[in-house]
């Protein structure tokens, strides 16, 4: 099997190929700097992220692509190395709670699954609660996951209250002794309003059982959206105190830019990234292997 970086920089290859077609400069004139900055907009990395990287490179004058990469990557890993920060399961809280927040198909319950995968080979005991009630196919998928990883799942009938059963998946996984606990929330962004009150009451139901609950708010964003990422980050920053992202589909995407854009906003902790279905294929997020497969460089 491919190692992960060879499978993430094939992931961003339609990110990657973009930038190296831009770069293959014979001279670093007004026009090819024009081209470059466009290019790095056309990426999703902003339009102030792409402003200052023409500035540097005119500033700096490098003579050859190399030369131009490798001024690129160095201040690409500078601005990304403060987000990059693994998730820590703090084990003294049990069950360690994540609530999983994102708009419906950006990938929230197949990343709890590969998740669960991941954090079962390190011996922590997992569960789900099943807490988008509006959706059938939800609890379905969830149950899926469940069976697939061998991870209990606690659920109710459509149309629960979702703070109720959230509540009552906490008091199970306490009473089973689980060391995580996962809470798919639902991701219905059309009804802001309601979606913000019931996570809200999710949290203030949960917080009577422990006042510390949850332990991580995880915000999976589809880089495949583009610069929508960013609205969907302020809408749900805005509903809870979101904690740290997890960008999904990297591989199915030319805008894979969008985390340097997220990075320069929000300075929020980016914990995975994720190009492909396996569990192999969701990583604890890195500046450098991300510099280096924007740009399409070698580097191990």
């Amino acid at each position: 099997m491919a190692s992960w970086w060879q499978r993430f920089k094939k992931g961003l290859e339609k990110t990657s190929s973009q930038v190296s077609q831009a770069l293959r400069f014979t001279h670093l004139d007004a026009q090819t700097l024009d081209e470059l900055e466009e290019t790095f907009i056309l990426s999703d990395m902003g339009v102030q992220t792409a402003m200052q990287l023409r500035a540097l490179l005119e500033r700096k004058k490098p003579q050859t692509e190399q030369e131009a990469k490798e001024l690129i990557f160095e201040e690409l890993v500078k601005r990304m190395e403060p987000v990059a920060k693994p998730l820590i399961i703090d084990r003294d809280k049990k069950p360690f709670v994540i609530l999983m927040v994102g708009v419906n198909g950006a990938g929230k319950t197949t990343t709890i699954g590969k998740l669960a995968q991941q954090m079962k080979e390190q011996g922590l005991k997992v569960a789900f609660g099943a807490v988008d009630t509006f959706r059938m196919a939800a609890i379905e998928q969830l149950q899926a996951w469940g069976q697939k990883t061998g991870c209990p799942v606690y659920a109710k009938e459509q149309g629960a209250d979702p703070a109720g059963t959230a509540y009552d998946a906490l008091q199970a996984a306490r009473k089973n002794a689980d060391d995580v606990l996962f809470l798919d929330t639902a991701g219905r962004l059309q009804n802001k309003k309601e979606l913000m009150e019931e996570l809200r009451k999710i949290i203030r139901v949960i917080r009577k059982i422990d006042s510390t609950a949850p332990h991580a708010v995880l915000l999976t964003l589809d880089a495949t959206v583009g610069q929508n990422a960013i609205s969907q980050t302020v809408a749900f920053k805005e509903m809870t105190d979101v904690t740290g992202i997890v960008m999904t589909k990297l591989d199915g995407t030319a805008k894979g830019g969008i985390l340097v854009a997220l990075a320069d906003q929000f300075r929020m902790p980016i914990h995975y990234v994720g190009v492909g279905e396996s569990k192999e294929d969701l990583h604890d997020f890195t500046a450098r292997d991300y510099a280096a497969g924007l740009l399409g460089m070698d580097h191990e």
